[in-house]
């Protein structure tokens, strides 16, 4: 039976029986946890299975219109690794209109996941999804913990205009309604139809009459209620759940109970065509965080933190070093390899849906996203230096000998202290450029390392003599988004190694001492402020599961107040380093903790680097864990008295209250969880007044919350231990147990974890101070390849020809923020996208090679909008307070 059959026959019925007023929209559906509990190979054997009687039933029954494939093409992919002979049957039934896919690759998380990434999950779902027909344009999210201020203006930059969601939401945000209109800062707007029960209350409907009554019972005054027409939602489907056979006679027993409702299958499209006739819905705005109605994990942001903190480090790869390079490999002549890339983006973004970055999952799963962090990373790692080499291999010089060129990956000069490994044979040696410039550099370290390490066939042919690894430091003049190469050069003498112990780190901006238990006092000379037991830290007893920290009854925090720390400082003309090492001895479990017993430890190993041309202190700290249950936290302290915080989320920033109001009333309006002001950031988070603040930047962890009688301390999170998937009853989450009780052990996280993060002082407020782009340079490090004429892997010589120098793109103002310089997905151009994290409205102008003649404003689906004015290799843009733009250049 045609579409337009089933409608006219829902009119007429509605003509006959004119007492019918609500129209209940039945969606069969399969909600497709790719992994949770069970594995992704578990899954896909259901899959296999579940998708043969969905076909079968499109095919052959043409009473039954629809299914709708969970708006994600992952799936897809899963089930063709089995079945490859089966596409032209799905194709044909997407073609149809009866089997509904796409828009997304999988099902985002969009609090701990980058903008890039989102926006790559629904370009490459697009296009698997155009493959087979047109995909489901509805920006579907059914589960996710929590829903992005940005998500509208993602959205709508795909041509998206409707979203379904469900968790998050209360009266608070501006209505009570289920249906409205969900508006982003720039004035992006989706049309919204909530999910006020979840995407499963049509589950397994049953066909005794009774039970589905009380079903039915429990659902309708809550959908009746938040409805703003005559149209009601009713998902029939649940995790991995098999297509419901029964399905009409079920509906006809619906009809006989409810005879003044009209029930049909459906599709949501069919819903949102029906709000779209309202003139009067609301129009709200914000994040949807509350976990009034349903839960959201507040919390979540720091499970198993070394996942969380290697999806955060490859993120950042792909977006900061690698793409910009392949696009700089491209303009010189080289090929972009789009293949390589999708690839790594697929393997990140499997692990981007709710449960699997939520990482509440069996540590068998864990295992899984791991290894695909491990194999995402190895693969960005190996492609970077793949075309690093390409580039410096082809520089066409006279100049013979080995070469070390550095790399900057940002629109602007940089002048940046570089620490990087030079590997020869040379006892000693000079930098030189193509000018005669000679590089001013120190040597910190140098050993000797077997050849073999450098190619197995110089030993193969009995050449033993030992190679020197060189660590080298000096501060360099970067080209912006380009390179600049130095030649290595033998010279007579001897080396010196160059660091001098000192009791406290004196650069131009601070002075900074270290306190017997490893804090740190900050002298801030710009500012004259001080900055107290910088990174003390708290350890607190953790009595919750996966899904949330819950604290333990009568706990006392533990900090490192009285560890006694070992403290090695040492200085050079470059930069401060500052190494200290303590034992922080906390209980070993619960149990001792509620004794107050002391019966085990973390290790901790904290490097602190300050250069001395920046108001920045890099933090790296190895942290050795042999406790259970239990959550450790890095105070820094601010002095200033705060209400709100800034930080960043996708493509913009977001203010949050310090304290969450509903704590006062969340017991009494029955939450589902307590409203802990704990938060999720993306790379900063900060907190100021208007003369000045400090920030708080990050390579590893996104959580924090502000704390401190003050509310001026930010609190990073560590990590936390915990040892099952769910638990009930928790303090800050009464009830029923979220996910299942499974023990988890391996989300303990006993061992070794490593986090970066970095702090910055600045004058003026957080988002007046710029600190996106400084967080954006501290996540994009000056990168160098260092050439010599030994490598296992041998490479022809290329066709193409490289200069000693070049440039490829430059900023023309310091306003915006660069996310990615890439390549098209579907012509010979370039595409630059970039942000505005301020307040303020602004103008986004930069300058490109003069081969490049033309500039269109394109979508987030790289699609062309507009053309922009482009003269002499200028092309600008307006860029709206937390608004993307998205800039392809020819």
């Amino acid at each position: 039976m045609s579409e337009m059959t089933i409608q006219d026959r829902q009119m007429n019925h509605q003509t006959e029986k004119k007492v019918r007023t609500k129209q209940v929209h039945v969606v069969p559906h399969m909600h497709w946890d790719r992994e949770w509990y069970f594995s992704t190979e578990e899954s896909r054997i259901l899959l296999v299975n579940n998708m043969e009687e969905i076909m079968d039933r499109l095919e052959n029954d043409p009473d039954y219109p629809y299914y709708v494939l969970d708006g994600q093409t992952s799936i897809l992919e899963d089930y063709f690794d089995v079945k490859p002979e089966n596409e032209e049957r799905v194709r044909k039934l997407v073609q149809e209109g009866k089997l509904i896919i796409g828009p997304w690759y999988t099902q985002t998380d969009e609090m701990v996941v980058g903008g890039e990434s989102i926006v790559r999950n629904l370009l490459y779902g697009i296009k698997d999804s155009n493959k087979f027909g047109d995909p489901m344009m509805i920006g579907y999210l059914p589960d996710s913990f929590g829903q992005s201020s940005q998500m509208p203006q993602i959205l709508n930059g795909f041509d998206i205009k409707y979203s379904i969601f469900w968790r998050g939401t209360s009266e608070r945000h501006g209505t009570d309604k289920t249906e409205f209109y969900w508006e982003s800062d720039d004035g992006s707007k989706v049309l919204v139809q909530l999910l006020p029960l979840g995407y499963a209350i049509g589950k397994y409907l049953p066909e005794e009459e009774e039970a589905l009554k009380q079903r039915m019972e429990k659902y309708f005054p809550v959908l009746d209620k938040g409805a703003t027409s005559d149209h009601l939602l009713l998902p029939n489907g649940h995790d991995q759940m098999p297509i419901q056979k029964d399905i009409f006679p079920i509906m006809e027993k619906l009809k006989k109970l409810y005879p003044e409702r009209e029930f049909f299958l459906s599709k949501y499209e069919h819903i949102f065509a029906e709000l779209e006739k309202q003139s009067d819905l609301p129009t709200i705005s914000g994040e949807f965080l509350d976990g009034k109605y349903m839960r959201v994990h507040r919390s979540i942001y720091s499970t198993r933190m070394d996942i969380k903190a290697a999806n955060t480090r490859v993120e950042n790869k792909l977006t900061n070093i690698l793409e910009p390079l392949a696009s700089m490999a491209y303009d010189l002549g080289f090929e972009y390899h789009h293949g390589l890339i999708e690839l790594i983006w697929k393997e990140i973004m499997k692990n981007h849906a709710h449960d699997s970055i939520g990482c509440c999952c069996s540590d068998k799963v864990h295992q899984e996203i791991a290894n695909r962090l491990f194999l995402a990373e190895e693969k960005t790692d190996r492609l970077i230096e793949f075309y690093k080499r390409k580039i410096v291999d082809a520089i066409e010089t006279d100049q013979s000998g080995d070469r070390l060129t550095l790399f900057n990956f940002l629109p602007y000069e940089r002048e940046e202290v570089v620490t990087t490994e030079v590997i020869s044979k040379y006892k000693n040696f000079v930098l030189v450029d193509e000018n005669g410039y000679q590089a001013d550099f120190q040597i910190l370290e140098a050993e000797e390392i077997d050849p073999g390490l450098i190619d197995r066939q110089i030993v193969h042919y009995g050449n033993y003599d030992p190679f020197i690894k060189y660590q080298i430091q000096w501060k360099e003049t970067v080209p912006s988004m380009g390179y600049r190469t130095f030649f290595v050069e033998e010279t007579s003498g001897d080396i010196t190694v160059e660091n001098e112990e000192v009791h406290a780190v004196e650069t131009d901006y601070y002075r900074v001492h270290v306190n017997n238990n490893g804090t740190l006092s900050i002298k801030d000379k710009r500012l004259d402020k001080r900055f107290e037991n910088v990174l003390l830290l708290e350890d607190t007893g953790d009595d919750g599961d996966e899904y949330d920290y819950s604290p333990l009854e009568n706990d006392k925090a533990i900090f490192s107040t009285d560890v006694e720390a070992d403290i090695k400082v040492s200085q050079n003309e470059f930069e401060g380093l500052i190494d200290v090492r303590y034992e922080l001895p906390v209980p070993e479990n619960l149990e001792d903790r509620k004794q107050k017993l002391f019966t085990s430890k973390v290790d901790i190993h904290l490097q602190i680097r300050i250069p001395n041309h920046k108001p920045l202190l890099e933090v790296n700290g190895e942290l050795e864990n042999l406790a259970k249950d239990h959550r450790l936290r890095a105070f820094i302290p601010t002095g200033i008295a705060s209400s709100f915080s800034v930080s960043d989320n996708q493509f913009g920033s977001i203010k949050r209250d310090v304290y969450d109001s509903a704590m006062g009333v969340w017991e009494d309006e029955n939450w589902s969880e307590r409203p802990d002001a704990i938060y999720p950031m993306l790379s900063f988070v900060g907190l100021s007044d208007q003369n000045h603040g400090l920030s708080l930047l990050t390579n590893s962890t996104r959580e924090y919350e502000i704390v401190g009688e003050d509310y001026d301390t930010i609190a990073l999170t560590l990590f936390r231990s915990v040892g099952h998937l769910g638990k009930a009853d928790l303090v800050r989450r009464p009830g029923r147990p979220s996910g299942i009780k499974l023990p988890t052990p391996d989300s303990q996280m006993l061992g070794k974890l490593s986090l970066d993060f970095a702090l910055y002082t600045h004058k003026g407020s957080t988002l007046e101070s710029g600190v996106a782009r400084v967080a954006k340079e501290y996540l994009t490090p000056i990168h160098t390849y260092n050439k010599i004429p030994h490598n296992a892997m041998k490479l022809n010589e290329s066709k193409v020809k490289t200069p000693t120098s070049y440039q490829l793109l430059e900023e023309e103002n310091s306003n915006v923020v660069l996310s990615t310089l890439k390549k098209a997905e579907n012509e010979d151009a370039l595409v630059i996208r970039a942000y505005n994290p301020t307040e303020e409205n602004l103008t986004g102008a930069f300058r490109i090679r003069a081969e490049y003649n033309g500039a269109y404003e394109v979508n987030l689906n790289e699609e062309k909008q507009s053309s922009i004015e482009f003269s002499e290799g200028k092309v600008q843009t307006a860029v709206n307070s937390n608004q993307v733009k998205t800039i392809l250049v020819k």
